[in-house]
């Protein structure tokens, strides 16, 4: 759905997109993230043809939106950062504004329009004017004008910005409804909400793209440092002997829990789980076993870990 290929993007002589390149599969949901000034904004406003590149190319559907503006922007549903609404205007006569803006004939936009309010929890608001909506309420019109032609490509710029818990689980719970149907590509900077939203992670950092995996695979990128908990009730000295003698524990530290058991932190060597042997050490020695679980590593852990030679190098 998505090629981008060597993108480069330079204000004033500062650059805001590096060289960058990546694909977007039709039917994902990608999260495009980065702290402020990462770069996201501006290669989301260049893939939505709202701004020229300085080199490279983007395709959307085929279409290169550099040459084939109009074709390409038909198959994009936009909602930037700042939602640009009419506050004067009322829900459904603006949804309906929008949708014959889009190319939709007046029936095609009547039926559109109902179907992209009841998707996006807007029938009860239809005759409430804009201005008076609350700020949820406001991401949820702006969702509605970026699906109402049915776009292949829905591009989301912080669509969760400034609303409270319950908004924002709302917000995502419909973007999570339109994988499959779209291609979802959304930038955030906050790392939890990616993790739960999205198929794939695009890391951008100073202008480039730094990583581009699941959030699965970049668990596993990182599992080599992930250290293992087991609670054990056993003699001290016969766990610091077993882990002594176990080739594939790199570091170890065995500390008194409550009762009989004792808490064995354990580092493996070279990435390897140390479970299955754990497991098999304790059930040999009759060992009760009260927990053996292995430490997951944060989506904001995977970012620092990507991003730190980089911000190294600044320094």
């Amino acid at each position: 759905m998505i090629q981008v290929s060597n993108l480069t993007k330079r204000y004033a002589g500062r650059t805001a997109v590096d060289d960058i390149s990546f694909t977007v599969a039709r039917g994902e949901i990608v999260g495009l993230l980065g702290p402020n000034g990462a770069g996201k904004s501006t290669t989301m406003r260049v893939l939505a043809g709202f701004m020229p590149a300085c080199s490279g190319t983007v395709r959307v559907a085929g279409f290169d939106v550099f040459h084939d503006s109009e074709e390409a922007r038909r198959r994009i549903g936009y909602m930037p950062e700042n939602n640009p609404l009419y506050p004067e205007m009322r829900v459904r006569e603006y949804l309906k504004f929008r949708a014959r803006l889009k190319g939709l004939g007046w029936k095609k936009s009547r039926e559109r329009v109902t179907t992209v309010m009841e998707q996006c929890g807007l029938t009860d608001v239809g005759r409430r004017v804009i201005g008076q909506l609350s700020k949820g309420y406001k991401q949820r019109v702006g969702l509605a004008d970026a699906l109402v032609h049915e776009p292949d490509l829905i591009i989301l710029d912080e669509p969760t910005i400034g609303l409270d818990p319950q908004q924002i689980r709302s917000v995502r719970q419909l973007i999570k409804s339109l994988a499959g149907k779209h291609t979802v590509l959304i930038s955030t900077h906050i790392l939890p909400e990616a993790e739960m939203m999205c198929n794939r992670m695009l890391i951008m950092f100073d202008g480039r793209v730094l990583a581009s995996d699941t959030p699965e695979n970049l668990q596993r990128r990182m599992a080599g440092g992930s250290q293992v908990i087991a609670e054990i009730a056993a003699p001290e000295a016969a766990l610091n002997a077993a882990w002594e003698e176990t080739p594939e524990v790199e570091q170890f530290d065995v500390a008194p829990s409550d009762g009989e058991f004792f808490r064995c932190a354990l580092t493996p060597r070279d990435g390897c789980d140390l479970r299955p042997a754990i497991f098999a050490l304790a059930q040999r020695n009759q060992w009760p076993l009260r927990e053996l679980t292995r430490s997951r590593h944060s989506l904001e852990d995977i970012y620092l870990q990507v991003t730190k030679p980089d911000r190294e190098e600044l320094e």
